[in-house]
């Protein structure tokens, strides 16, 4: 199997990321994997971080892992997010959340593009967060 080229995309023309993600990611994909968005949930279906922003982003960046792997994946193969956060509250833990994370998931600061929706609520009244993502695999 060939190796997955991703490369983040910078340019002066366009505004530079308002926070860790790039413009844009080209890749040489041959199968792409899409995950469902993922909410602040463990194993057990038990909410993770009752009111909490960033122990749900936390605990959500850990399901996606998970789906991840079970498809043969990583977080390096990771093109692109979108994420839902419950209104403007939220944001800030989202980032907090996202910040703890990266680092570790993204250890080159490679961040993939992420597209953060602020909505008025997600299928359950205690979801604060749901990230979806795309990855590609060569």
């Amino acid at each position: 199997m060939a190796e997955l080229q991703r490369t983040a995309i910078t340019s002066d023309r366009a505004p530079q990321p308002l926070g860790a993600y790039s413009v844009g990611m080209s890749t040489n994909a041959g199968t792409l994997i899409y995950v469902a968005g993922q909410v602040g949930v463990d194993l057990s279906g038990a909410l993770v971080g009752p009111g909490d922003a960033a122990a749900q982003t936390r605990q959500v960046f850990q399901n996606i892992g998970g789906v991840l792997e079970s498809a043969g994946a990583g977080f390096d193969n990771v093109v692109e997010f979108t994420t839902y956060v419950v209104g403007r509250d939220s944001v800030q833990g989202f980032i907090d959340g996202r910040n703890e994370v990266f680092p570790d998931i993204f250890p080159n600061g490679d961040y993939p593009p992420n597209t953060l929706l602020v909505v008025s609520g997600l299928v359950r009244d205690e979801f604060l967060v749901e990230i979806k993502a795309v990855a590609a695999l060569a």
